[in-house]
Parts: structure tokens; C-alpha cells; sequence
């Protein structure tokens, strides 16, 4: 399993996944889950993956190699003119792979199936967040659904809609997918450390800022052990209930 989330500030765009794959309780690896490319001062694009990793892997060696090669029907992703176009250019793949990996017939078709966050920024428009099924079609992040998740996304949601504010910082908005993170980690053995975390400022057009948080990052350790400690303090705060 997997998880990902990827928030749209007015600073810019943050973006945070796991690294665990697994295909059983004796088969676990690691396996990156966040792309980017950027051509600086042009356009700059950042996907996270999740589900079958075949097809997730798949779809970004096209991107990979249609960068190199272009061609009329399947341009490069960064030679689009808008976020749009990018998102739809990697529906597209998407769905092309997952066909190309069913066989005739076959009706149970899920196994193949992947989604993608898409992310970024083209010269001349804001930067922009979309959803991509594995049908190929698209949602766009706006003022009421403002980030997204895929993946094992239940345990790390509800600090998401209670703490979210588009104005926050970059610091802040790591600091609540830290809190998201761990508490989706300790719920589910399939998400793991470590994480990708990647913050974009706005109308950088740059390569965005990454990092790793490995297991022993003091920064998570301290949020980890500090977010459990306040909801047991404010578990024993709460008013006594009445049995009778």
C-alpha cells in the first residue's frame, strides 16, 4: 500500500509520500513514489504514484523517455502551455499502460490500476494540483477540495480537515503531514518510513526543495512522540460520560 499528499498553499505546493511496497507480510521493499522535472524558469512538474507498482513504473520510464524523444502525438510534459494539458498528457499514459497490461478478456482489471498526483507550475499561470484515476480522467484541487490524498488515505485524514489553512507556512504545512503521516503509520503496518517530502514556492520555476525524513529525523521523532503525549492530554480533558 501506499500513501501520499500533496496540499496547495498560497505560498506554493507541498508534497509528501511514502516509500513502502509490499506484496505480502514477508515481501516488503522500498521503492521512491515522487517524480519531478523542471525546465528552470519554464515549467516545473511533480507526481506521486500509488498503486500497482508495475504500472506506476511504467508510466514514468514513458514520461522519462518521451522527454528524450518527443514526438507529435506524445510531447514531452514539459513542452505543454498549461497544468492542464500535463495532467492530461499523463491520463493518457496512464490508461495506455493499464490497457496495455490487461489481457483480453480478463475482467478483474483492478490489480493493474494505479493513481497520480500531478503538481506544478507552467510560466505565465498559478501552479496548479490534480487527481488522475486510473480511467484517465482528472480532478483539479480548488478552494473546497484545496489538497489530496491517495493510497491508505483514512488514518491520515481527519488532522487534515480539522488543520488545514491555505495560508499557513511551508513549516507549518509539513508540520501537519508529519502528523498525518505518523498517525496513518502506526494504523497501517503498509505505509512506512522513510518519507519524500518536497516543498515548490510559487512562481520559482525552479526545481523544487526535497528532502528525506529517515526513521531517526529528530524533527519527526519530536512530533511523533509530542502529537501522542496531546492526545492523551486532551482524551483525559474531556468530560466524564454518564452511565446511568
Amino acid at each position: 500500500m501506499t500513501y501520499c499528499v500533496a496540499l496547495r498553499l498560497d505560498r506554493g505546493l507541498v508534497f509528501m509520500s511514502d516509500t513502502r511496497t509490499n506484496a505480502g507480510l514477508d515481501n516488503i521493499s522500498t521503492y521512491r513514489k515522487m517524480f519531478t522535472w523542471a525546465e528552470p524558469g519554464e515549467c516545473v512538474v511533480t507526481i506521486m504514484t500509488a498503486g500497482n507498482l508495475a504500472t506506476t513504473q511504467s508510466v514514468v520510464s514513458l514520461i522519462d523517455e518521451r522527454m528524450k524523444a518527443p514526438g507529435d502525438r506524445t510531447p514531452s510534459i514539459l513542452g505543454l502551455n498549461s497544468m492542464y494539458q500535463v495532467a492530461h498528457l499523463i491520463g493518457q499514459t496512464l490508461r495506455e499502460v493499464i490497457a496495455e497490461a490487461v489481457p483480453t478478456g480478463q475482467e478483474a482489471s483492478n490489480k493493474f490500476n494505479a493513481s497520480i498526483i500531478v503538481g506544478g507550475q507552467v510560466k505565465g499561470s498559478d501552479p496548479r494540483l490534480f487527481l488522475i484515476y486510473p480511467e484517465g480522467n482528472f480532478v483539479e484541487a480548488g478552494a473546497d477540495t484545496p489538497y489530496f490524498q491517495i493510497g491508505e488515505t483514512k488514518y491520515g485524514r481527519p488532522i487534515l480537515v480539522r488543520a488545514f489553512d491555505p495560508d499557513m507556512t511551508f513549516e507549518a504545512a509539513v508540520k501537519l503531514l508529519m502528523v498525518s503521516f505518523d498517525s496513518t503509520i502506526k494504523a497501517n503496518l503498509s505505509v512506512g518510513l522513510p518519507l519524500d517530502l518536497q516543498t515548490y514556492e510559487r512562481d520559482s520555476l525552479a526545481a523544487p526543495t526535497q528532502r528525506r525524513i529517515e526513521a531517526d529525523d529528530p524533527n519527526y521523532a519530536a512530533i511523533s512522540e509530542n502529537w501522542g503525549d496531546k492526545l492523551k492530554d486532551a482524551f483525559d480533558s474531556l468530560p466524564d460520560v454518564t452511565l446511568d
